[in-house]
């Protein structure tokens, strides 16, 4: 498994953060590929993505430590993919966003297509870091 982290600082008040951070409805928003999610009972969430002219249903199991500022969530199926967002207070009015993902490359090529090795590792750092910026553009300007 292959880890990564990103974070980036926003402009607002971490319960601001947290609240629209599960507003799901908003995740085809912010996160490229997404084109729709759905919550379900129990926790889960049906997500329709695409990704390299596919579009394929994920559907991942989700989990909040909202004492902690931290939502957790894995893939239920392939591709296997393992999760979280952390948010820490700077001060009253900043909030750090912290994403963490683990998955097997490989297993990301072969469900969701794109380049290969190293290639593949860079195109994900950039999709991360690119849907923590239009994160922050959508909760900066929600406020």
């Amino acid at each position: 498994m292959s880890t990564l982290e990103e974070h980036i600082d926003v402009g607002v008040p971490i319960d601001t953060v947290w609240d629209s951070l599960h507003r799901v409805e908003d995740y085809p928003r912010f996160v490229e590929g997404v084109r729709e999610v759905r919550t379900e009972a129990g926790g889960r969430a049906r997500l329709e993505v695409e990704a390299d002219g596919r579009v394929r249903e994920l559907e991942a199991e989700v989990s909040d430590r909202r004492g902690e500022g931290v939502m957790e969530w894995r893939t239920t199926g392939a591709p296997e993919l393992v999760g979280s967002v952390s948010l820490k207070p700077i001060d009253e009015n900043h909030t750090r966003v912290q994403a963490r993902l683990e998955y097997d490359p490989g297993a990301i090529r072969e469900a969701l297509g794109g380049p290969k090795g190293f290639a593949q590792a860079n195109a994900i750092e950039r999709l991360v870091r690119s849907d923590l910026e239009h994160f922050k553009e959508c909760v900066e300007q929600r406020r």
